[in-house]
């Protein structure tokens, strides 16, 4: 066997393009590259400017180079006998057939492979294919890259690698990715190929697996773990005092960085969290970026946590950040504190694998989808002999990869728990012990929430809390104590009980019940036999109700929101016209849920007492899982169709392109600050809550009545603080704001106007060269102005991404920006926080709008209709501080280090022309602010830079 490696640069992507270069590398099947082939092609149509932009391939480069014929022709023997290898084979070996028929020769047909295929199963956890950033993370040599030569000897080098890793794995593991990716298909073949191959020549498996039940998994049985300096007879801080403690971690941050410099503003904060979990103390504390805000509460926390013997819970809003404490600042703590600590993550559940349903998913072959699944689970196999964790955020899903997901997530109703056979090496169950015997324990706003409705069963117990993101504290319990049903809510749990006499929970039960030897046997089966029809009717009457729902969505005062989601809020004294169908519709669904779930529980308890099988066993629980969704989803509906939770706002969300398949009905409280006190700030002794923006023009008072935190300040049991930014702001940043720019009145946006943002954006992106984010309240707005923009950049070799465009997802579009050298990054919603990108890549920042949130949503029309019942202004005490809260986070993505230097560009004039617009512009930490006419700005840019630079 040899592999021909082959690359092709092209003219672009039709059937009229031509081929413009050619590079293949042959590949041995001892894995050594033994020949190489490469030439360039002269095309038939000019070479597009941005083919050369990309390509660095010119109208000079193949002038004298053969023809397509010639090429093709030299090309063929290397060909010959060969499994042809591309990164993206279909886009190559596409292009190479439909050059050989247009020269007369016959297509090929030999076996194909793709190396991007290989990545998928062999790396589960990389978040990218693309070759370039592939070749840099395993450190293969990537020269040129975009050039046919140079990608062609890269992707033989990564095929080397990639069949390597395949040969060294497990035996178990490739016999279960040969039984997975069984469609008689190239990858099929080549993995059979390879187990045969490694079952001749492996004697032992290795020892660094565990082999449990067909698989080889990295993790070993979970030990009675001891909790942390178990062995010492003292505890570390006993004769230690807070301030002692700090002098030792400071020095030992000394020695081992030789520019560690004591930040004040951090050492501020050591203080302030101590005395505040000392004394139980609420506290509210603001920590603008660079104040290196997350070991200014754990260092302190894990002092006071050990000394009192108390935990500590960290909660963040993002897992983003949970990574980020895992990976970076605990890893530098456990070098630095002078003691041993343990740290433990703890997520919700659905973010853990259950090997048992993982196992019992594989053995059965039960993919709904079956291609993807097989893909998704072939990841999976070989991820369980990498993952030490089993947390889903490792793994980089396919299309269909989460609901697949959704299926093999641990839950509590589908949990054997000891009587399971995994247990001991359950992921979940490892990750709660881990969470009980640590100092300190990281989870996220989300699971904060879930431990209080599960009565604090989930978390283990805690007095002392410290919320980081705190600012979006308020917005997850809003959601969590809420309810919230979709179309998919139902639709999921039904295929997952029964897609076909194959599939689904049901049907597998049948069958094993038809080999149970006892008297209640046939009742059993009838039972099955009589439960899957109703399914049917169910379907039906849940699809009637959902094109009812979609059709509220639409009538003649329908609200759309930026993302195309049509909105309706539902007033119990407003109902639609024709309610009463919904309320039929509901009702039939109700009924037949009902039965269905009756009928299934009370065979589930026969079964259970008669049968002794231990797979029949584990079947029924998770068909009590399923069950239990079932009545959730029938007692949620339930509350949304009578409207009649008080302090509640319900409504209707839906999407044009997915129609009635798109609907989401929500029922959300409308004022969250009781709750919070309820539970979090009348039970524990002390929370600490900090972020970057907490406050609005250097106030706490909004962030005060929103957490519920009103009165705690003249009790004595909250402390504010706004800690002073370690950034030097008037240096380091210049605010313009273009004055006679044309303002925007509502939603509407004119060609004219986007012609003008466009214009200047351009001309602020030559002088900058790039190096630009634009943030955007509107993704409709964002593309009006992409096309316009790229257009106006192409000519200056500059780069336009798009969000949603070039790519929806934030990390890969960011990672791009970084890796082109002149770019400007269009973004919206997401983009106006936790885009991390400092140096040099980006010196300008464009906000295009203040980020008002719409007025009309049905949850901001609530909040505002209390406030205008109480006699307050909502303008004033809802919309301008979310939007300030907002527009500082957006702010903050410029400024990221003490070395950073650039220019933000406000082109909404409302910032200098009304009333309110101080609010804005005083919340900054403190940057230089200019107003000048829109055609003064690029000189002052230009005059501004400079002296930055000169200064650097």
């Amino acid at each position: 066997m040899k592999f021909a490696v082959l690359d092709l640069e092209t003219t672009g992507h039709g059937v009229e393009d031509d081929i413009l270069q050619v590079g293949l590398c042959v590949v041995s099947e001892e894995l050594e590259i033994i020949d190489s082939f490469h030439s360039f092609v002269k095309p038939t149509i000019p070479i597009p400017a941005f083919i050369t932009q990309l390509t660095g391939i010119g109208e000079e480069d193949v002038a004298d180079a053969p023809g397509l014929d010639a090429v093709l022709k030299a090309l063929l023997p290397f060909l010959d006998g060969a499994v042809l290898v591309a990164h993206n084979v279909g886009f190559d070996a596409g292009f190479l057939n439909q050059a050989l028929v247009r020269c007369g020769y016959n297509r090929l047909s030999t076996r194909r492979l793709d190396t991007i295929e290989l990545l998928r199963i062999l790396y589960p956890t990389i978040t990218t294919y693309q070759l370039g950033a592939v070749t840099e993370l395993l450190h293969i040599e990537h020269a040129q890259h975009h050039r046919a030569d140079s990608d062609a000897k890269a992707t033989a080098e990564l095929l080397i690698h990639l069949v390597n890793k395949l040969r060294q794995l497990p035996l178990l593991t490739l016999q279960r990715l040969s039984a997975l990716v069984d469609d008689g298909k190239d990858l099929s073949w080549f993995l059979k190929e390879t187990l045969q191959r490694m079952e001749v020549r492996t004697v032992f498996e290795s020892n660094e697996y565990d082999y449990f039940n067909q698989f080889a998994i990295k993790v070993r049985e979970w030990p009675e773990e001891q909790p942390p300096r178990a062995s010492q007879l003292s505890e570390p801080f006993e004769q230690v005092s807070f301030e002692s403690y700090l002098e030792n971690v400071q020095e030992s941050f000394k020695s081992r960085f030789d520019n560690y410099e004591e930040r004040p503003a951090q050492s501020a904060m050591f203080h302030e969290v101590y005395e505040s979990l000392s004394s139980n103390r609420h506290l509210l504390i603001e920590a603008g970026t660079g104040t290196g805000k997350s070991l200014g509460y754990l260092i302190p926390a894990l002092y006071h946590g050990i000394k009192s013997n108390k935990k500590v819970v960290v909660s963040t809003h993002t897992i983003n950040l949970q990574e980020q404490l895992r990976h970076r600042d605990l890893p530098l703590l456990a070098e630095v504190l002078p003691f041993d600590f343990k740290a433990s993550i703890f997520k919700g559940r659905s973010n853990y694998l259950c090997l048992r349903k993982f196992e019992g998913k594989v053995n059965a072959k039960d993919l709904a989808s079956p291609i993807e699944d097989a893909m998704t689970a072939a990841q999976m196999v070989v991820w369980l002999g990498e993952t030490e964790t089993g947390d889903q955020e490792e793994l980089n899903f396919g299309s269909k990869g989460a609901d697949f997901w959704s299926t093999v997530a641990s839950d509590t109703e589908s949990c054997l728990n000891r009587s399971c056979p995994w247990f001991k090496r359950c992921f979940y169950h490892r990750a709660k012990h881990e969470a009980n015997i640590a100092d300190v324990c990281i989870t996220n706003h989300s699971l904060l929430f879930t431990d209080v409705q599960a009565d604090n069963r989930l978390l283990p117990g805690y007095t002392h809390l410290i919320i980081d993101e705190a600012h979006h504290m308020e917005e997850v319990a809003s959601k969590h104590l809420g309810m919230q049903v979709g179309y998919l809510s139902l639709a999921h749990t039904l295929t997952r009980l029964y897609k076909d006499a194959r599939t689904g929970l049901l049907p597998a039960l049948r069958l094993k019940l038809a080999n149970e030897d006892d008297a209640h046997q046939s009742a059993w089966l009838e039972t099955i036999d009589t439960v899957i029809p109703i399914f049917n009717e169910i379907r039906e009457h849940w699809d009637k109700l959902f094109e009812l729902f979609y059709n509220y969505t639409h009538v003649s005062d329908e609200r759309v929101s930026d993302n195309g989601q049509t909105v309706c809020r539902l007033k119990k004294t407003e109902l639609p016209d024709d309610w009463d169908h919904a309320v039929q519709a509901e009702g039939n669904v109700y009924t037949e849920l009902n039965k269905v779930v009756r009928t299934v529980e009370k065979m589930m308890e026969d079964v259970k007492e008669r049968a002794d099988d231990l797979s029949v066993q584990a079947l029924l629980t998770d068909l009590n899982g399923a069950m239990r969704e079932l009545a959730r989803v029938k007692d949620e509906l339930r509350m949304f169709i009578q409207l009649d939770q008080p302090e509640t706002v319900f409504w209707i969300e839906a999407s044009a392109a997915y129609r009635h398949r798109s609907v989401q009905l929500y029922g959300v409280p409308v004022d969250v600050s009781e709750k919070l006190r309820q539970y979090f700030f009348d039970v524990k002794e002390s929370v600490v809550m900090t972020s970057a923006t907490l406050t609005v023009q250097k106030s706490f008072e909004y962030a005060k009545e929103q957490l519920g935190l009103t009165g705690y300040e003249e009790q004595g049991r909250l402390l504010s603080v706004q800690l002073p930014s370690p950034f030097n702001y008037r240096e380091q940043a210049l605010v313009v704001i273009p004055r006679n720019f044309p303002a925007l009145r509502g939603s509407s946006v004119g060609s004219e106007y986007v012609v003008k943002l466009a214009a200047s954006l351009a001309d602020a992106a030559i002088e900058t060269r790039g190096r630009m984010l634009v943030l955007f309240t509107s993704y409709r707005m964002l593309k009006q102005v992409y096309e316009v923009l790229k257009d106006l950049l192409a000519a200056e070799g500059i780069t336009v991404l798009g969000q949603g465009i070039d790519s929806s997802n934030r990390t890969k579009l960011t990672r791009r920006f970084r890796q082109s050298p002149e770019a400007v990054l269009l973004g919206t919603s997401s983009f106006w926080e936790g885009v991390d990108i400092p140096g040099e890549a980006l010196i300008c920042l464009a906000i295009v709008r203040l980020p008002f949130q719409p007025p009309n949503h049905p949850l901001a029309e609530a909040k505002a209709e209390k406030l205008q019942r109480m006699k307050q202004n909502s303008f004033m005490k809802l919309s301008i501080p979310q939007a300030v809260i907002r527009f500082k986070q957006g702010f903050g993505r410029l400024v990221r280090s003490s070395q950073d230097k650039g220019i933000v560009i406000i082109y909404d004039t409302r910032v200098i022309e009304t009333y309110y617009g101080k609010h804005f512009l005083y919340s900054l930490p403190g940057p230089k602010i200019e107003t000048m006419h829109t055609e003064q700005m690029t000189s002052r840019m230009r005059e501004w830079l400079a002296i930055a630079n000169a200064q650097s």
